[in-house]
């Protein structure tokens, strides 16, 4: 009863948003390129799935999330295991960590299209370097949580350094891991749009730029819900992974 409740409170949440919607653009008498109304919005939108704009572009943005993702999730998990493991390391890499989150992702986005080109491979480093800082913090406090007579115990047990990390600080630290993972696969659609925005000829963050420069706003709307639809799937997939992770507890 429970899991139904909260997917009509879900329900419920969408429909007030779209009657509000609808009684602005009424009301205001706004038009179509300021404030479209919510069925322009569903017309342009069958119309750029029908004829494959829709799907071209979603594909790439969705590519460009998968490798960002899956890249900055593994290099941070693992250099946030160093630095909670080595303090030395900790001591000598995170100021540079530090520096390298305090400028913004827009600003190096250039930098890196200089670096990696105008392809793939630039919308991938700033969807992953987007990623990187929330799970390698994660990372880190999650497996510093971990107590020290647990450790103790399977010293006790004469487990070895995999058996420590695989039954003992992995399952500890993934309540934390996983709040961090939540964080980071939003960010990805941020980063991946990004990228997109700074130098690219497809992808949803180009549709956007498209159509912005044609003032098509409702095309602009179905851009932009694209997105929240692939940012909000992914944060559902992570709370499932979660929860079938967590049984255990």
């Amino acid at each position: 009863m429970k899991g139904i409740a909260r997917y009509l409170a879900g329900l419920l949440s969408v429909v007030t948003i779209l009657a509000l919607w609808k009684a602005i653009a009424c009301l205001g008498q706004y038009p179509s390129f300021i404030l479209p109304h919510p069925e322009e919005v569903a017309r342009r939108f069958w119309l750029a799935l029908a004829d494959g704009t829709l799907l071209f572009h979603a594909k790439v943005t969705l590519l460009e999330i998968g490798a960002g993702l899956s890249l900055g999730l593994f290099s941070a998990f693992i250099l946030g295991y160093l630095l909670a493991k080595i303090p030395f390391l900790e001591f000598y890499l995170t100021p540079l960590v530090v520096v390298s989150q305090s400028m913004p992702v827009v600003a190096l986005a250039p930098l890196l299209v200089i670096w990696f080109g105008f392809g793939l491979a630039s919308k991938i480093a700033v969807c992953a370097l987007t990623v990187f800082f929330p799970v390698l913090v994660g990372t880190i406090v999650g497996i510093r949580a971990v107590e020290q007579e647990f450790y103790d115990l399977m010293r006790i047990l004469r487990a070895n350094r995999w058996q420590v990390f695989w039954l003992l600080e992995l399952p500890a630290a993934l309540p934390i891991l996983m709040g961090s993972v939540k964080v980071g696969v939003t960010l990805s659609v941020i980063g991946a749009v990004v990228g997109e925005f700074i130098a690219a000829d497809r992808g949803l963050g180009f549709l956007v730029n498209l159509a912005r420069g044609l003032f098509d706003t409702p095309l602009l709307f179905v851009a932009l819900s694209s997105l929240a639809a692939i940012a909000i799937t992914l944060y559902l997939g992570v709370a499932l992974l979660e929860k079938k992770l967590m049984r255990w507890r």
